[in-house]
């Protein structure tokens, strides 16, 4: 009854966890408040380190927590916390529903080589500052762009046409929200990648847990040397193999009477399948008498060389003249705009530090209320792959929103104040007048100085009563409020915001003085 009882508890709290992690990254209504989120990504391990590397606080310790819970109990965090395992899981609970086979799993070898060999690789990257391997490899994150880029656009599809239905009845509750906009390379990969993870899972279980992942790597290491422990028990072991058929990590040997801890990930399938009393889940120093024999052959030093590398782990766009511009043939002389640097989001302090830290998990993305954050492909290089840069061709970044600084899992964007963002220069505003329909076209325009919030784009007199664009790049903020209305394609912007690989601090504009107004009694 305890084990069965273990089993639910471990069943009930991965389905809170999965739900709530894939509900921060759907809150397409903005209802859940900022402190559910940190506290749902709290015990997630990579973003964690990260984090704590980064601002050193009590905090965000979520990782130190991971390891003091699998020091005691094993790899209860891949089972019951990691999104990534738990989707596999769902995946691996249906291929057995499917099957017609009595035992499922079998037992089967390790992948050592490989196993190390992704987990040093992951820790050079960090090391490095290389995040893009970390990106590719981090559970929580290949989860977030699943959540993200897969499982968004059919809630906000199943989303719009309920509210396109409640519409005609009258009910304005639910409404209609916008797609997240990214590039097919970024879509190709996130299905790729659930590809992959799902065929592991569905014929091998967590083969992708215990062959590629790095935390499951490193959380195994750690398990070896666990207080709590599933064992067998010789004596009453009748080999009828029922738990070699549910173990989703294929790690029991019941020709050695072993389990390969660093394998399991504390399912506890196996203790409710046993008719037999021969499977337990106790602390080490209640050692079976039939094995005890085994364990005093462990080499010493094998423990303290495990410690050792386990240390090592450390607005709406105006088209009215853009249609036109397609189709006319002054179009080609325009000239092409070329940005030297991307634009990292706010908070992030630099394009380097940034590429450093963040593991592309989305979830910015996903809360980015304009859309502007958006998956890159080729604008930060090779090493910024999947990571978000501002998108101006989408919208732009709002003055007064610091979401993205609020929810960042990672520290790779930290928290920045309203008043903060008020001066943080995330680029410089460039005007190209050759491109400018003022002068192109003889055409009034100045939907770049309407939308600047510090005025960095004013209108100045041109020529036929005609005003055109001047630019003061002290007080601009790089937010893309003037590039984003452009009404140009993104290729060819008469005005376009260039960014700053370290972000600055612009001047506060000065402010105007004010006519006094006299307040006069009411003329009736």
């Amino acid at each position: 009854m305890l084990y069965r009882f273990l089993k639910i508890s471990r069943v009930a709290i991965a389905l809170i966890f999965i739900i709530a992690t894939a509900s921060i990254f759907n809150d397409i209504y903005e209802w859940i408040p900022e402190r559910y989120l940190k506290g749902i990504l709290f015990l997630q391990f990579i973003p964690s380190l990260l984090k704590f590397i980064e601002i050193a606080s009590l905090s965000v310790i979520g990782f130190a927590v991971i390891i003091l819970v699998t020091l005691l109990f094993g790899r209860i965090y891949c089972s019951t916390i990691c999104p990534l395992g738990i989707m596999q899981d769902i995946i691996s609970w249906i291929a057995k529903k499917r099957s017609k086979r009595s035992l499922f799993f079998k037992t089967k070898i390790g992948y050592p080589i490989w196993r190390y060999s992704f987990l040093a690789l992951t820790i050079a990257s960090l090391a490095a500052g290389f995040a893009l391997i970390v990106t590719l490899l981090d559970p929580y994150s290949q989860a977030g762009r699943i959540f993200n880029y897969v499982l968004n656009p059919i809630i906000v599809t199943l989303n719009n046409g309920v509210a396109f239905i409640a519409q005609k009845l009258n009910i304005y509750s639910i409404y209609k929200v916008s797609y997240l906009e990214f590039s097919l390379p970024i879509i190709l990969i996130t299905f790729g990648s659930l590809g992959l993870i799902g065929y592991m899972a569905y014929k091998r279980g967590r083969l992708f847990c215990n062959t590629i992942c790095p935390v499951g790597t490193f959380l195994g290491l750690i398990s070896k040397v666990s207080w709590f422990k599933i064992k067998l028990n010789p004596s009453n072991c009748t080999k009828c193999a029922k738990c070699i058929g549910v173990c989703k990590s294929e790690c029991i040997n019941l020709k050695t009477f072993k389990v390969d801890t660093s394998r399991c990930v504390d399912c506890f399938n196996c203790l409710t399948v046993c008719n037999d009393n021969a499977i337990h889940f106790k602390p080490q120093f209640l050692k079976n008498p039939s094995i005890t024999s085994n364990l005093k052959n462990t080499k010493p030093g094998r423990r303290e060389a495990i410690l050792t590398l386990a240390s090592l782990a450390v607005g709406s766009k105006l088209l009215a003249a853009s249609d036109k511009l397609k189709n006319d043939s002054n179009f080609k002389k325009l000239i092409q705009i070329k940005k030297n640097s991307p634009i990292s989001p706010p908070g992030s302090k630099s394009v380097e530090r940034f590429n450093s830290i963040c593991t592309g998990c989305g979830l910015c993305i996903s809360a980015c209320p304009t859309k502007v954050l958006q998956p890159a492909t080729i604008q930060y290089g090779l090493i910024g792959f999947m990571q978000p840069h501002l998108d101006y061709s989408v919208g732009n970044c709002n003055l007064g929103c610091t979401n993205c600084g609020s929810i960042c899992p990672t520290g790779a964007i930290l928290e920045v104040t309203n008043e903060q963002k008020e001066t943080l220069q995330l680029g410089k505003v460039v005007f190209v007048k050759d491109n400018c329909i003022v002068f192109t076209e003889g055409t009034d325009c100045g939907a770049c100085s309407e939308h600047c919030p510090t005025k960095a784009v004013d209108m100045v007199p041109y020529k036929d009563d005609l005003m055109i664009p001047e630019v003061n790049q002290d007080i601009c903020i790089g937010c893309g409020a003037c590039e984003h209305p452009c009404p140009l394609p993104p290729k060819y912007k008469a005005i376009y915001v260039d960014g700053n690989p370290v972000h600055l601090a612009a001047k506060k504009p000065e402010k105007t003085e004010q006519q006094e107004v006299i307040q006069e009694d009411f003329p009736f």
